[in-house]
C-alpha cells in the first residue's frame, strides 16, 4: 500500500478528555467505506471532528492524503469532505434558497438536473423546496442532508448516524443509495441496517 492508496489516517491518537482515545489508529484507503459502531459516548463523533480540524488530539497524528492535518491542509479537507452531522442544523431560510446558496458557494449549477430524481429517490415532495427548514420533521431534515450530499458530490463522506430518523423502507433506500457512491466514506451508526452489507469494512468499538 502506498500513500496514494490512503485517504485518511489516524495514527496513535490519544485524547485525555474523558479518556476517549489512547493510542488509537485507523487507516481508510481510497474508495474504502468504513462503518464504525459502538456504544454512545465512546468518541465516534469526536473522531470525525478531529478530521475536520475542530478537535485536536493530545498526541498522535491525523493525516489526509498523506499530509499531516494543519492550517495548510484544512482548505483541501473542507473542499473535498461532505460531513453529515447528527443534528443537521439548518438556517431558517426556505429549503430551495439554502440549496441554491450551498451549490453557488461550491461553484455548482444552482438548477441541478438531478434534483427531481433525487427528491423522488428520497421520497421528498417537491413542495418541500418552499418550506422553511425549521418546519421540517427529523426524517425530512435527514433526507435533505443526504440530498445535499448527493448534489455536492464530494469525494469523501463523513456520515454521523445518517439513518437514525428514517423509517424501515427509507433506511434501506438510503443505505443502498449511499453505498452505491464511488467514494471514500466513514459512517458512524448504531443502526443494524448497515452491518450486513459486504461493501463496508466494520470497525466495532
Amino acid at each position: 500500500m502506498t500513500d496514494t492508496d490512503i485517504t485518511i489516517q489516524f495514527k496513535d491518537i490519544t485524547l485525555a478528555e474523558n479518556h476517549l482515545f489512547t493510542g488509537y489508529s485507523l487507516t481508510v484507503e481510497e474508495k474504502e467505506k468504513v462503518l464504525i459502531t459502538g456504544k454512545s459516548g465512546s468518541g465516534k463523533t469526536t473522531l470525525l471532528r478531529m478530521l475536520l480540524g475542530f478537535t485536536r488530539p493530545d498526541s498522535g497524528e491525523v493525516l489526509y492524503r498523506g499530509r499531516p492535518l494543519g492550517p495548510e491542509i484544512l482548505p483541501l479537507i473542507r473542499r473535498e469532505l461532505f460531513y453529515l452531522s447528527q443534528d443537521i442544523d439548518l438556517p431558517q431560510d426556505p429549503v430551495e434558497t439554502q440549496i441554491k446558496e450551498i451549490l453557488s458557494a461550491n461553484d455548482l449549477d444552482t438548477e441541478p438536473s438531478r434534483l427531481p430524481a433525487l427528491l423522488e429517490l428520497l421520497e421528498l415532495d417537491r413542495t418541500i423546496l418552499s418550506k422553511q427548514a425549521t418546519a421540517l420533521s427529523g426524517g425530512e431534515r435527514q433526507r435533505l442532508g443526504l440530498l445535499l450530499g448527493f448534489l455536492l458530490d464530494r469525494p469523501v463522506w463523513l456520515l454521523d448516524e445518517p439513518t437514525a430518523a428514517l423509517d424501515g423502507a427509507m433506511k434501506q433506500t438510503a443505505v443502498q443509495a449511499i453505498l452505491d457512491q464511488n467514494k471514500t466514506m466513514i459512517i458512524i451508526s448504531h443502526d443494524p441496517v448497515w452491518e450486513s452489507d459486504p461493501r463496508l469494512t466494520l470497525e466495532r468499538w
